[in-house]
């Protein structure tokens, strides 16, 4: 896991068997970090509407899924490079999976222009291509070459960047309001995830993937 963001108060992390909830009550639900700002104020952005279905960002997989997977990743994250193939197999393999990429970049400058030139091609319905163009490398990130590997995708960088202009305080707060649940979840780098109502930190297998999809299935059964 990547991490570069500084934590006041320290969350402790749950291990992998008890947040995948194997063992039924080690899973951590859903839930406001103890001691986080959002935690004693303003918890708009953690409503499970926001969390699991923010009309802002596009889904991936099927998006009348059982099941939705909330990533928050950094596209400089070698990490989140690694598990995104994975992710995307299980979520295919699957069916029934909605998959929702949250960009929370904390990596540095370049992470940010990644992010906001990716989610500023959403409003030409290639949010998916772009983010695979940019996850999808091994090397570091820079502004040019982020320009490069978009071009590279089908991207039209003219339209994107009269996009950014005329949305960029909408694309912002989605950057602040990804970065807010992150924080508030107790997060402390990337990737981490969300799988149904359970925090997940960290990279997972795809049998652990598919494990948690499981045991979310189980979850909502049992409500």
């Amino acid at each position: 896991m990547n991490t570069s963001i500084d934590r006041a108060r320290p969350w402790p992390a749950p291990t992998r068997r008890q947040a995948l909830g194997v063992l039924g009550a080690g899973a951590i639900m859903l839930g406001v970090a103890p001691g986080s700002a959002l935690a004693q104020g303003d918890e708009k952005v953690l409503t499970e509407a926001l969390v699991l279905r923010d009309p802002e960002i596009p889904v991936v997989g099927n998006p009348d899924g059982d099941v939705t997977i909330v990533e928050y990743f950094d596209y400089n994250c070698p990490y989140c490079r690694k598990v995104a193939p994975e992710l995307r197999q299980v979520v295919q393999d699957d069916g029934k999976v909605r998959l929702v990429h949250k960009d929370w970049p904390i990596l540095g400058e370049a992470s940010v222009i990644a992010a906001r030139m990716a989610l500023a091609s959403k409003y030409q319905d290639k949010y998916i291509q772009a983010h695979d163009a940019l996850i999808g490398v091994a090397s570091k990130l820079t502004a040019p070459r982020i320009r490069e590997l978009l071009a590279g995708a089908g991207i039209d960088l003219d339209r994107a960047d009269r996009d950014l202009a005329a949305n960029a305080k909408a694309i912002d707060a989605i950057i602040k309001r990804n970065g807010d649940q992150a924080v508030a979840f107790g997060f402390k780098g990337t990737p981490s995830f969300i799988v149904g109502k359970f925090r997940v930190p960290g990279v997972l297998t795809m049998a652990q993937f598919d494990q948690a999809i499981a045991d979310a299935r189980k979850a909502a059964a049992q409500k």
